[in-house]
């Protein structure tokens, strides 16, 4: 071989080097996001989300890509969704609330399905127990629905002379209806009556709101579902337009304009869920994985809601709220 043509050679391969190395490169992980909702309006979970999966090492557009599945309000596209995910073999499926995990649990029976419900995972058939999850699922469970006793009690404490209270549900979320007999059982105990609105879109959260003055109800609490976390704004428009004292579920909705919330924090909840996604693709197994419960709850309370309202809030419970908005 002439030296001339063996530098061409040479050359030629350093060039092909590169792309070579390039090619052998461990492909980015891709973990699927299943929700039951608008991606509007749900930045703030994500937040939490991307937080855990960084605790654990996974940056998205770093060394991690998301593929987000939402049914933009379309409960029927759930089940497609998921089953594209699947489709894609994404390693991990973090699916949130539980009709979603339901839709990824009948997808699949063997890629890991990281939960984030507020229903009892063990009564809704999702894991054979708390410790011990077995099966392809785990993730956390919040159980906002059993919370209705303690936020009536939290409204009743703040307005004591009213004895008209409305509750906002969803007529496709168990949850909603565990939420709505909570409340009632805890209506009953203190001698007061509960009217119950189930809505599923945003006309008939609407018309919800219009009936609920007319009849003069004196407080609201609304229920925990991604229709109503993705529409904070408009409640809380809604229940200044008809002057209504509203319970609600999610800090956020404080921070936004609401007058009192009382739960766990959905960002927590939802970090959590990122380090057992992140934990997952490390190689741990979700049947080893026991389902986490969050000890976080926020009680906050906006005091310009509270004076636009008419509201005098009670020493008592402004020295127990965990923030409180002047």
């Amino acid at each position: 071989m002439q030296r001339r043509e063996f530098i061409t050679l040479l050359g030629g391969a350093a060039a092909a080097w590169p792309i070579t190395v390039r090619a052998q490169q461990p492909a980015m992980p891709v973990i699927g996001f299943l929700r039951d909702a608008r991606a509007a309006g749900s930045g703030f979970i994500l937040e939490g989300l991307r937080k855990g999966l960084a605790e654990e090492g996974f940056v998205e557009g770093r060394n991690l890509t998301i593929d987000f599945a939402w049914t933009e309000d379309q409960s029927g596209r759930l089940s497609a969704l998921a089953a594209d995910l699947v489709g894609r073999h994404v390693p991990v499926i973090v699916s949130s609330a539980l009709n979603a995990t339901m839709a990824a649990r009948a997808a699949t029976s063997t890629i890991p399905v990281v939960f984030a419900v507020n229903n009892d995972p063990v009564a809704s058939g999702l894991v054979a127990s708390l410790n011990r999850p077995g099966g392809n699922l785990t993730g956390v469970s919040y159980l906002s629905a059993e919370l209705g006793a303690k936020r009536l009690g939290l409204m009743h404490e703040m307005m004591p002379k009213v004895t008209d209270f409305a509750v906002l549900g969803h007529p496709n979320y168990p949850s909603s209806a565990a939420f709505i007999s909570d409340v009632e059982a805890a209506a009953h105990s203190l001698g007061l009556r509960i009217e119950v609105f189930n809505t599923s879109t945003e006309s008939e959260i609407d018309a919800a709101f219009a009936a609920l003055s007319a009849r003069r109800l004196g407080a609201l609490l609304i229920a925990n579902n991604p229709l109503f976390t993705t529409r904070r704004e408009h409640l809380i428009a809604l229940a200044a337009h008809y002057a209504v004292p509203t319970m609600y579920v999610q800090r956020e909705f404080a921070d936004t304009g609401g007058l009192i919330c009382y739960g766990p924090s959905l960002p927590d909840v939802y970090r959590l869920a990122g380090v057992y996604a992140g934990r997952i693709l490390k190689g741990d197994k979700p049947a080893d994985l026991p389902v986490m419960q969050p000890t976080k709850f926020e009680l906050a309370i906006n005091l310009k809601t509270a004076k636009a309202l008419g509201i005098d809030i009670p020493p008592s419970l402004l020295a127990r709220a965990d923030e409180v908005i002047e």
